[in-house]
């Protein structure tokens, strides 16, 4: 596996993910069909064009999800527990179909867990930028990590 474990974070670490990801219509219309999310600022090309952005919006949800799994091959391939909890969410600029997404993470806290030697606490902040390096995402989640075996 290509994650790392909590023995290899660091303090202050950023990760430039490699793998960026071009947003396409179909993904955003999938992304809300399969969750039922019937927002016309999504989905309705007619309605958005009348709003402030003057097109359909990706949906954040997904932008939140892609973000993460961007990190994945990189960073806890193989080597976390569990996600437990995400935090302080921001979407300070809109994705369009088209963007693509790029993900930085900084590590800003760790500590080994008390009820788990083998396991250790990381929180992490992702930012992704679009093709422009606008900021279209920020967020913060706490992540179970193995520790290195042996």
């Amino acid at each position: 596996m290509t994650g790392k474990y909590f023995d290899d974070l660091e303090e202050g670490m950023v990760i430039r993910h490699a793998l960026g990801r071009t947003i396409t219509e179909m993904d955003n219309i999938l992304f809300c069909a399969l969750t039922m999310n019937t927002q016309p600022l999504h989905l309705n090309q007619d309605y958005s064009r009348q709003t402030e952005f003057g097109q359909r919006l990706v949906n954040g949800i997904y932008t939140l999800g892609l973000a993460v799994g961007l990190t994945v091959s990189e960073l806890t391939e193989g080597t976390i527990v569990a996600n437990l909890g995400y935090e302080r969410v921001i979407h300070p600029n809109p994705v369009f179909h088209g963007d693509t997404l790029y993900v930085e993470t900084e590590v800003l806290e760790k500590r080994p867990s008390r009820s788990r030697p083998n396991q250790g606490l990381v929180r992490l902040k992702h930012i992704g930028r679009n093709q422009n390096g606008v900021v279209v995402i920020e967020l913060e989640r706490t992540v179970l990590f193995h520790k290195r075996p042996g």
